[in-house]
């Protein structure tokens, strides 16, 4: 038997690697959503205990914060032109982070984006940060589906951080 390595697969020619890890979160957020439909609220049969209330609310705050971080992205793409084919990617996985929510929740906004495009991913990461902190903290008490959710989801905003930082940088 032959001890040597197989060699590595060579990446998808014209797929850029950030494009791969920001594919990568989302994929996690989506396997760990399956199951996650929400309880009936109307009293029957499935009908919503405290701790689903609870939960409903928490899974509603993640959906608010997803919204808001798409307005962002949004902001930046729009005072930054040229900075579109590093966010779309980006904002794709947002947006499907959003889907995987699937509440009526009201379009978020974005503050000031910084007129300095360097600057203005700064901005974006530093949201996708504290999006990621929030869901992370909010962990404690959730139940176990909303829980691997929101791990997912502060997992592929720690990678959306990364990316924009290693977008900056380069």
């Amino acid at each position: 038997m032959s001890s040597a390595v197989a060699p590595a697969a060579p990446a998808p020619s014209g797929v850029p690697r950030r494009t791969v890890l920001a594919g990568a979160g989302v994929l996690a957020a989506g396997a760990a959503s399956a199951g996650c439909g929400g309880p009936s609220a109307d009293g029957g049969p499935g009908a919503l205990a405290e701790d689903d209330v609870a939960a409903v609310r928490l899974r509603r705050r993640t959906a608010r914060d997803s919204s808001a971080l798409l307005a962002s992205y949004d902001a930046v793409a729009a005072s930054h032109p040229a900075l579109d084919g590093t966010l779309r990617p980006l904002r794709a996985a947002v947006a499907r982070h959003l889907d995987v929510l699937a509440e009526d929740i009201p379009d978020g906004s974005a503050g000031p984006v910084p007129p300095e495009p360097e600057r203005a991913l700064s901005w974006l990461a530093d949201s996708e940060r504290r999006t990621a902190g929030t869901r992370l903290r909010a962990l404690d008490g959730a139940p176990p589906e909303l829980a691997r959710l929101l791990a997912s989801l502060a997992a592929a905003g720690s990678s959306h951080a990364y990316l924009l930082a290693e977008a900056r940088a380069g």
